[in-house]
């Protein structure tokens, strides 16, 4: 198991200057992870993509760090103002930013949904995200970068929405980038969804929430709202009530070996957040994996 960070996890210090997507590199490397993972979005509009991608690849090879994952968004329903080949050339020209940033994956959305009145459930346009996803794992192929899609979004969130998504674009280029957090945004439960995913896994996020029931008052500041209702707090990896080790474990049954990344979205200090998070997890894969 190689163990990577989201620059995202750096949201709290890159708000207030403290670091730079550059930084963050070395941040990374300085913290012990064998990789940092990117999101789109990382460089200002001034600067263009793919030379900063470059300078990006170049800063990871100087210190020593693998570059592990691009993460993008992308809404085959809704982007581009619905026009699907106009959304897939997009994301292909994202394929190839993965490709310049040295990473074997790149991870998109496939959409948000629409409202709830446009009679448009998830069955009814499984088949056309399934034709935009297989559009760009096919360009995708072509060029080394293997694609996935994560249970994330509400609409997409659901362990088995993803896994009828994946089945059906039925290509050995496009995979899952298990979450093992988020499922809770659809109320569906870690354990049992990471255990039907890690078949399907090309790369893992390691996310904690603290869960309050809907049952209760709104706890406030720093919580959201599940599609059942339910409230969810990111936290450090091992301080919420996502079953980290049960997880583990089925990552394990499914052989995956791969990258597992910290998300850390938390109130804490998200250095102390994202370095706690790093001792617990490898605490807990050493104890699964026996490594």
């Amino acid at each position: 198991m190689k163990y990577s960070v989201s620059s995202y996890s750096f949201s709290q210090y890159l708000k207030r200057g403290e670091l730079s997507t550059l930084s963050c590199i070395d941040k990374a490397k300085e913290m012990g992870f064998d990789a940092i993972e990117f999101t789109d979005g990382f460089c200002s509009e001034a600067q263009d993509p793919k030379a900063f991608a470059q300078t990006l690849a170049d800063r990871a090879k100087e210190v020593g760090i693998e570059i592990s994952n691009f993460a993008v968004g992308a809404d085959f329903l809704t982007g581009s103002e619905g026009d699907i080949e106009k959304e897939i050339a997009k994301l292909c020209d994202k394929v190839d930013i993965a490709k310049i940033l040295g990473c074997p994956t790149m991870r998109h959305d496939v959409t948000g949904g629409k409202n709830l009145q446009s009679f448009e459930g998830y069955e009814n346009v499984l088949e056309r995200l399934a034709y935009g996803c297989r559009k760009v794992t096919e360009y995708a192929k072509k060029v080394g970068v293997k694609t996935m899609t994560e249970n994330h979004g509400f609409f997409s969130q659901d362990s088995l929405r993803v896994e009828n998504l994946i089945n059906t674009v039925a290509s050995d280029n496009f995979g899952w980038l298990v979450d093992i957090g988020n499922f809770l945004c659809a109320d569906d439960d870690p354990g049992i969804a990471v255990g039907r995913a890690a078949q399907y896994a090309f790369y893992v996020h390691a996310k904690d929430f603290i869960v309050k029931s809907g049952q209760s008052p709104d706890p406030g500041h720093g919580f959201f709202a599940t599609r059942g209702g339910n409230f969810l707090r990111g936290t450090i990896v091992g301080h919420g009530d996502v079953p980290v080790m049960q997880c583990i474990r089925a990552l394990k049954r499914a052989n995956y070996d791969g990258y597992i990344a910290i998300e850390f979205e938390g109130m804490e200090d998200c250095i102390t957040g994202i370095g706690t998070g790093l001792e617990n997890l490898k605490k807990y894969v050493s104890t699964v994996y026996g490594k």
